[in-house]
């Protein structure tokens, strides 16, 4: 069954630079031929990953996240109907498994997490629909989501972690920071920040639908942005890092997993303002010709290979939306652009979109994936949020243009009474 978002379809012709255009297109046609038929376990119409994905067809729980993102402004209730799909297999536990195999009969999933940035999707429903009802559909599941993590993932100090040996849980496989043994306050940057992010959605929607718990949220989400901004930021690198290698070199890793304090809101405006400017936007760490670098260059452990130093689209569209968040407008403008037109000149040479990219420019199929599989899939959307970042990039680059009109005319009118 061929499906179409036409809605998406139309939009992508008049958004964004025309250079990108043919790209935004060939997305907009990957949605369409992403999306599936109900099968068990999923009683709605579901969007795979991307039908180029090697292990496919599969249902991703942030993958999927990502794609959402693309289709929220345009096809509300297909978006919604993905994280509908995504709770129906909540277990008894609370946990949200981070991948369904729809290729087996049955279909069979992962019995581990991933990242819970689903509440960002509900949260942006809400807004552009001005209307709550969703989060009061998924506030239950968000508050058994909530008591997994601290029955099952709340570290000694009070943060929180992700298994990192053969489950990944962090979405972030194979990634540097867990070279060597760890202490046994092993807090991480990422899930303490993403648990962080539950709190305060919690809140925000217990405020909005139902009193209940409301300051005990509030509160938790408060505690824990106390402890990332006191233990989790290093004041020698301007970045965040996790907790048991801050003010240590010989454990601390520059991994691009320090930007969620600046997307969950976690961060004060004077460490958000370092890492933006010391970090993101600097060519010696993360700022790479195709950003962002998923490890700084400046890192012994950087290496052509998954999370070891390519760029994936997703996280430097979390990170201009974290730019966004301390209104940083100039360097999420800056992020998205670089990242769009790079994505797009391997469009034009290859014509698909591929999983990740080569940080440094050269060509995505010569990086490395894993054993099995060597290089990045093709024709993947659950990185991809192509489309979102265009709309961004619009957003910011007006509001780029607002900002600096605005500083110049006071400079003038400082100029003139001077």
């Amino acid at each position: 069954m061929r499906y179409v978002l036409d809605q998406l379809e139309e939009e992508v012709g008049r958004i964004g630079r025309s250079g990108w255009r043919p790209m935004l297109r060939y997305v907009a046609g990957l949605h369409g031929r992403s999306i599936k038929a109900p099968r068990f376990p999923l009683s709605l119409p579901w969007e795979e990953i991307g039908p180029g994905y090697a292990s496919g067809p599969a249902f991703g729980h942030w993958d999927i996240v990502h794609a959402v993102l693309d289709s929220l402004p345009v096809e509300p209730e297909h978006a919604a109907n993905q994280i509908r799909n995504v709770l129906s297999v909540q277990q008894a536990d609370g946990l949200l498994p981070g991948s369904i195999w729809m290729g087996c009969d049955p279909p069979a999933w992962s019995l581990k997490g991933h990242p819970p940035v689903w509440v960002y999707a509900v949260e942006e429903y809400c807004r552009l629909q001005r209307d709550d009802r969703f989060a009061a559909e998924c506030f239950e599941p968000l508050r058994r989501n909530i008591k997994w993590y601290e029955a099952r993932r709340r570290s000694a100090n009070g943060g929180f972690f992700y298994t990192y040996d053969a489950c990944w849980e962090s979405g972030v496989d194979e990634g540097i920071r867990f070279g060597r043994s760890l202490p046994d306050s092993r807090a991480a940057v990422d899930a303490t920040s993403h648990v962080f992010w539950l709190y305060r959605h919690a809140a925000r929607w217990a405020e909005r639908i139902s009193p209940v718990n409301r300051n005990e949220y509030r509160e938790k989400a408060e505690q824990l942005q106390t402890l990332i901004q006191s233990s989790f930021f290093d004041a020698e690198t301007g970045f965040f890092h996790d907790g048991w290698s801050v003010g240590n070199p010989e454990l601390r890793r520059f991994s691009i997993e320090g930007i969620w304090p600046l997307v969950t809101g976690a961060a004060s405006p004077e460490q958000a303002e370092r890492a933006i400017d010391e970090n993101l936007l600097e060519p010696r760490r993360f700022f790479t010709v195709h950003p962002l670098a998923s490890v700084a260059v400046c890192e012994p452990a950087f290496e052509p290979r998954m999370w070891r130093g390519p760029a994936w689209n997703s996280m430097t569209c979390w990170a201009a939306i974290g730019c966004m968040k301390y209104g940083r407008f100039d360097a999420a403008e800056k992020l998205l652009e670089r990242a769009l037109d790079a994505s797009a000149k391997q469009f034009q040479r290859t014509g698909t979109i591929w999983e990740f990219y080569d940080s440094l420019g050269g060509e995505p199929e010569k990086l490395h994936r894993k054993p099995g599989y060597d290089r990045p899939c093709h024709d993947y959307l659950g990185h991809n949020p192509l489309i979102a970042m265009t709309r961004l990039w619009e957003e910011c680059h007006s509001l780029s243009l607002m900002t600096s009109s605005i500083r110049e005319k006071k400079e003038a009118a400082a100029a003139v009474s001077d």
